[in-house]
């Protein structure tokens, strides 16, 4: 750059580097650090191509806007972690939709029982909490920790019948109290 485009740059930088620093922190999102480095790097394109602009506010406002969406652009790219399998799955062989339809069902079923009943069963259960550890943390004993939980899951069953279809095991089992007479051979 000559000595006159140099004059000519240093005051268009003096008299309009204020607004264009207040365009450049608004676009930075209120970082006025991010602002003044990206006011910083559209001066510089303009310094280098400074004796071809026309109208260098609007040239160096127009690299301020695309500087930015480069840069969010990149920042967005950088925060991105490449792995093997994408985060959002589980083990294999899960459905994550099933997962996230579960504990929405388990969300309102327990929101159908007590507050005692509901905390018992986290306790125990989601917690994974012996149940003398339930009873000291609720000041009970722990046989009133057993009727309780014993107590809960009925009603959970009552009232949360669609829970029972989701257990993969419950068509294994055999009823609590199934007497069908068995044949028994010597």
């Amino acid at each position: 750059m000559d000595a006159e485009g140099l004059e000519s740059f240093r005051h268009f930088v003096a008299g309009r580097s204020a607004a264009l620093l207040r365009t450049a922190v608004l676009l930075s999102g209120g970082d006025r650090h991010a602002g003044e480095d990206l006011l910083q790097g559209a001066l510089a394109k303009a310094a280098g191509r400074w004796h071809r602009i026309e109208e260098p506010e609007a040239y160096v406002r127009q690299v301020l806007y695309r500087q930015q969406v480069s840069r969010w652009r990149l920042k967005w790219r950088r925060s991105e972690v490449s792995v093997a399998e994408p985060p959002e799955t589980g083990p294999p062989g899960t459905d994550t939709a099933a997962a996230a339809d579960l504990r929405l069902l388990m969300r309102q079923a327990l929101s159908r029982l007590t507050a005692r009943q509901r905390t018992v069963l986290v306790l125990r259960y989601f917690e994974d909490l012996p149940e003398a550890d339930v009873a000291r943390l609720l000041g009970c004993s722990v046989g009133t920790v057993r009727s309780t939980t014993h107590r809960s899951l009925a009603r959970l069953r009552t009232l949360a019948p669609e829970l029972a279809a989701l257990d993969p095991a419950a068509g294994e089992r055999p009823s609590p109290r199934d007497y069908s007479p068995v044949e028994v051979r010597p």
